[in-house]
């Protein structure tokens, strides 16, 4: 469930004049733009953008970057683009930085649905005038690089089928291939493979099966031998097939945890989760660590960024 239940009776045209308000002189208010925007679908923000063009010629997006700072000026540039937009940036963002961070490609090749993946490879084309996978290919090498180049550029099936005999094999396989880590490649690239072909549902079935036939957890098993990129990609790639809620719930609590807060990795989760599944996150967050997502994040954060985030939460501060 999406913790975002925008109106059914905005007016775009309305909006965008409030906003324009919101930002005209030399004040900025923020609170008008979180209220309107933090409440929108992203239907609605697009149309919002459309009518704030058409009435002062002038791109909301580039006002706004102008206008805000931060962290709330990154969430909320987050929040305003278009969904494929925003996994495109996030993902090239990841790419080109100094560390980087390839949790983030691995989760967007892996929790989103085919269609959508689909969509933000064309988006990032042509964004960035390169194709994501050209640009995967360039920052990685070895497996690594045959694994998230296999998973960003897969187009799984999405039915319901299941070979059973299939799982019990691949279980076998990967079971091997982790039993004998950094000891045989070949056994790698049947992991990618296995990985980067099979549809989700039959993932499962197979991580599953694994369970069953030796008594633990194919990502147990993994959190315990990672200690490599690829290994830990191979970890990522399967929590998130295998529950995404719960993964983006570990997301959350190591971004709060600690000395520090990661901001990065706490906007895009909140950011890109609003509009689907937020709520059920948020349940899991606190069945995990018997408080409320919303104190969590109101504790590590403050100001107008705080703001936005518990609206996005479906929480006013």
């Amino acid at each position: 469930m999406a913790t975002l239940i925008a109106p059914t009776n905005h007016s775009p045209l309305e909006d965008a004049e409030a906003i324009r308000k919101a930002v005209k002189g030399w004040g900025t208010d923020e609170k008008v733009i979180i209220t309107i925007l933090g409440h929108r679908d992203a239907i609605q923000r697009q149309k919002i953008r459309e009518a704030y063009y058409e009435l002062f010629q002038e791109d909301l997006i580039k006002r706004l970057e102008s206008e805000l700072s931060g962290d709330f000026e990154r969430a909320m540039y987050r929040w305003i683009v278009e969904p494929s937009e925003r996994y495109a940036l996030l993902a090239n963002i990841a790419l080109r930085h100094a560390d980087r961070n390839y949790d983030v490609i691995v989760e967007i090749a892996c929790a989103l649905s085919p269609e959508e993946l689909f969509i933000v490879r064309r988006t990032y084309h042509n964004r960035y005038h390169h194709s994501l996978e050209e640009d995967v290919a360039a920052n990685t090498s070895g497996h690594l690089r045959q694994l998230l180049v296999g998973l960003v550029s897969s187009f799984r099936y999405g039915g319901n089928e299941i070979n059973v005999k299939l799982a019990q094999s691949e279980a076998d396989i990967l079971h091997e291939a982790i039993k004998l880590k950094d000891k045989n490649g070949n056994k790698d690239e049947e992991v990618i493979r296995i990985l980067t072909t099979r549809s989700k549902i039959q993932l499962v079935a197979t991580f599953n099966r694994y369970r069953d036939d030796h008594g633990i957890a194919i990502t147990k098993k993994l959190s315990d031998e990672a200690s490599d990129d690829f290994h830990k990609a191979v970890h990522i790639a399967i929590r998130c097939i295998q529950d995404h809620k719960k993964y983006y719930e570990k997301v959350l609590r190591n971004a709060m945890k600690g000395g520090g807060t990661n901001e990065d990795a706490l906007t895009r989760v909140i950011v890109t989760r609003a509009e689907k599944d937020l709520n059920d996150i948020k349940e899991i967050y606190y069945k995990r660590n018997s408080v409320h997502l919303e104190d969590s994040v109101a504790k590590e954060t403050s100001g107008d960024y705080k703001k936005f985030l518990l609206t996005l939460m479906g929480k006013e501060d």
